[in-house]
């Protein structure tokens, strides 16, 4: 063997156990991430922005963790990042890829919602208005086999809706030497949110099902279920709570109870349950609606099955509405409109929850739904010529679907857009004279997935944004099985196509799953949605974030 070959050898010899260390770490000792893409509540103590896993075989500790903010990131708004050591997995989970033993934060544990539960983590480090670039510095012991961590962002009370982070997680260091990273997904943008509603705010076990609009006076109106005792639908003690912001959803004001049946008939509360809402502002009066649907009686089982045929309140649901004159601020008793608009061979009808719609003509039209004669369910439209006073209906557009919203697409066009329990895809029917008759939409059943859930529907005419163009926004669990994805998609042909680039994600994470959108101003739409994070969560995205095209 030559010389050089020889003193090759000693070269790669040497090179080996000087990087053999290191070849170890990254084996079997691999930082696995993964970014979040959930809402971060500017109401909220901790909200979680990274999860990380560690196979610990050959190290013994954590000792440094570095961040970078990036350039538009306005850090004023940031109050604090917080590292937090979740523990370790059990055995019976070996093999399989999980980021956390169990949610370090909860959106659905009344009283436990807006910080980390001390029982699920321990806090590490915190570095108080961080600057760009934040590093971790601690030598935490590491447990043998898998071990958690999780860090956290607060806000700032004051920050805007509007505001986006992005953050990367960029090194990462164990037993002080560096450790290689590996991203379940790609670097994210994190956008803002405030928990309008959280589980066992005043009291109340749960909050559901969302609707919105955006008064004439530009105030934003949140109505949902308040269910005092659990999360399970009507009956049950439920009323309608409403939600008030004059500051385009930045802030919002002490709940209000525009709906309730107390102990009416010497009945309890808990069957006179009142539910299901759905809004709509008359825009040429300024008149604000709810509907929604009252029980009364039928012991404490579903409405939906044991409401019967037939008229009086003791027999089948009815479908009520108030009235606001200021802006919603108080609202009249309650005015039962069954007799003008129910079937009596129909077992139950209510409204579709959500918001209805003015016309261009001025006619008021809310989305229902009815169980018919056979016990199955259809959905359709009311409608109300005389502002209100008169409501009729006239034949439903799909059997076999409920909760739905409606759009006016074109003058005196009205799309209707049905949750359908065959599964799979959204129904879509299109009526040009106010449901007398209808015709399938060439999107039926094809072009928007869902998992059997309510979903919302708005159309913003041109000269009412600033892209200048006709736009249907639509917003739902983007999925086919699970409520998780909670995206907002766009369509500029009429509800043809949600192309991919015109669509936001929102939350990825599981929750009920069901939103109502409003266009705040020209530039902006709003959502009130059933998030991961909190029972009623609003979050504001720019029209410019949903439709990303060269020259809009």
């Amino acid at each position: 063997m030559s010389r050089n070959s020889i003193l090759m050898r000693k070269i790669l010899l040497l090179t080996f156990f000087i990087l053999l260390p290191v070849w170890f770490v990254q084996a079997g000792d691999t930082l696995w991430v993964k970014q979040t893409r959930i809402p971060i509540l500017t109401d909220r103590i901790d909200n979680a922005l990274f999860y990380i896993r560690i196979d610990a075989k050959e190290v013994e500790k954590l000792t440094e963790l570095k961040l970078e903010f990036s350039e538009s990131a306005n850090l004023d708004e940031v109050e604090s990042l917080k590292l937090y050591y979740g523990g370790t997995e059990a055995v019976q989970r070996k093999g399989q890829a999980f980021y956390y033993p169990v949610q370090y934060l909860s959106g659905f544990a009344p009283g436990k919602t807006r910080e980390a539960n001390p029982s699920y983590s321990v806090k590490i480090i915190e570095q108080k208005s961080p600057g760009s670039e934040v590093i971790f510095s601690t030598d935490y012991p590491l447990f043998p086999g898998i071990n958690y961590f999780w860090i956290s962002i607060q806000m700032s009370s004051n920050t805007s809706l509007l505001s986006k982070i992005d953050v990367k997680l960029v090194s990462a260091k164990l037993d002080d030497r560096n450790a290689p990273l590996s991203f379940a997904n790609s670097p994210q943008t994190h956008r803002m949110g405030v928990g309008v509603r959280h589980a066992g705010d005043d009291g109340v076990a749960a909050f559901r099902i969302p609707g919105l609009v955006t008064s004439n006076k530009g105030t934003l109106l949140g109505v949902y279920d308040v269910r005092y005792n659990n999360s399970v639908d009507l009956q049950e003690h439920i009323d309608i709570g409403l939600s008030r912001s004059t500051d385009k959803g930045q802030t919002w004001e002490k709940m209000r109870i525009p709906v309730s049946f107390d102990e009416y008939g010497g009945l309890p509360k808990s069957q006179n349950g009142v539910g299901d809402p759905s809004i709509l502002v008359d825009k040429k009066t300024g008149t604000v609606w709810i509907a929604a649907l009252w029980t009364h009686g039928m012991g404490n089982y579903r409405a939906w099955h044991n409401s019967q045929a037939g008229m009086d309140e003791k027999r089948t649901g009815q479908l009520v509405l108030t009235k606001s004159s200021d802006d919603g601020k108080t609202w009249s008793e309650p005015i039962n409109i069954t007799s003008q608009v129910k079937d009596p061979s129909w077992h139950l009808l209510l409204q579709g929850p959500g918001m209805g719609i003015n016309m261009q003509d001025g006619t008021l039209v809310f989305p229902i739904q009815f169980i018919d004669s056979t016990g199955i369910p259809n959905a359709g439209i009311m409608y109300s010529k005389d502002s209100g006073q008169t409501w009729k209906i006239h034949y439903p557009a799909r059997t076999n679907t409920t909760e739905a919203q409606v759009a006016e697409v074109e003058p005196g066009v009205l799309m209707l857009n049905m949750r359908d329990n065959r599964g799979g895809s959204r129904a879509v029917s299109i009526t040009r004279d106010l449901g007398k008759t209808w015709e399938e939409h060439p999107s039926s059943r094809s072009v928007l997935q869902e998992p059997v859930c309510m979903a919302s529907l708005i159309k913003v005419d041109a000269g009412e944004n600033v892209l200048g163009k006709d736009i249907l926004l639509f917003s739902n669990p983007n999925t086919t099985e699970g409520r998780h994805h909670i995206t907002i998609k766009a369509s500029l042909d009429g509800g043809l196509s949600f192309p991919g680039e015109y669509q936001v994600l929102l939350d990825e994470d599981p929750g009920w799953g069901y939103s109502c959108l409003t266009l705040i101003d020209r530039e902006t739409v709003g959502i009130l949605y059933e998030s991961s994070v909190a029972h009623m969560t609003f979050q504001a995205v720019k029209l410019r974030d949903i439709i990303k095209q060269t020259g809009l």
